[in-house]
């Protein structure tokens, strides 16, 4: 079905059902973001192995000495 067909049909109906038409729409739309966002979990692990950190990461900062006392 076309968007010029959909709007042949939504210009015949009265306002009382372009109103109902329009919530149906809506609830359309939040329908289709509530299940997009519930197929997209998370997944444990996808970045094993892309964060490497380097051997001297827990020595002390240069300049920041008179803090660490």
């Amino acid at each position: 079905m076309t968007d010029i067909q959909i709007y042949t049909k939504l210009s015949n109906l009265s306002s009382a059902m372009k109103q109902e038409v329009s919530e149906f729409i809506d609830y359309l739309n939040f329908k289709s973001r509530k299940k997009s966002s519930i197929s997209e979990k998370r997944v444990a692990g996808k970045a094993k192995g892309l964060i490497r950190m380097k051997e001297n990461f827990d020595d002390p900062i240069d300049g920041f000495n008179d803090y660490l006392k």
